[in-house]
C-alpha cells in the first residue's frame, strides 16, 4: 500500500520560505512520477509541479516559476517542494501526489493515483 506523508507546512511572512517534504513509502519509486498540489479555501485543487522520480524532468505552474523548486532523494524515498518569496496567494493546503499512469500530465490531478493528507501553507504578516 503507498502512502506518502507531507510536512514542513507552517505559518511564514510573505518574502519568507519554507521547505515542504513528501516521504513516500510502499511503492517501486523509481517509476512513479510525483506532483505537488495545493488547494486554497473556495478553490478548485491546483498543480504545482511535478517530477519524474527516475529522470528528474521537472514542470511547474505559472505562478510559482522561479520561486518554488521540486526536487527528490531517491535514496530516501522523499520529494522536498522548496518555496522561496512566498506571497499571501500562495496559502492553502499543499499536497503531495504519485502517479503509475503511462498516460501521466504533470498538471493533470486525475492522472495521480495516490494521495498524501496534506500540509496548511499560510503566508502572512
Amino acid at each position: 500500500q503507498v502512502q506518502l506523508v507531507e510536512s514542513g507546512g507552517g505559518l511564514v511572512q510573505p518574502g519568507g520560505s519554507l521547505r515542504l517534504s513528501c516521504a513516500a513509502s510502499g511503492g517501486t519509486f523509481s517509476r512513479y512520477r510525483m506532483g505537488w498540489f495545493r488547494q486554497a479555501p473556495g478553490k478548485e485543487r491546483e498543480f504545482v509541479a511535478a517530477i519524474s522520480w527516475s529522470g528528474g524532468n521537472t514542470n511547474y505552474a505559472d505562478s510559482v516559476k522561479g520561486r518554488f523548486t521540486i526536487s527528490s532523494d531517491n535514496a530516501k524515498n522523499t520529494m522536498y517542494l522548496q518555496m522561496n518569496s512566498l506571497k499571501p496567494e500562495d496559502t492553502a493546503v499543499y499536497s503531495c501526489a504519485a502517479s503509475t499512469a503511462t498516460y501521466w500530465r504533470a498538471y493533470d490531478k486525475s492522472t495521480y493515483h495516490y494521495w498524501g493528507q496534506g500540509t496548511q501553507v499560510t503566508v502572512s504578516s
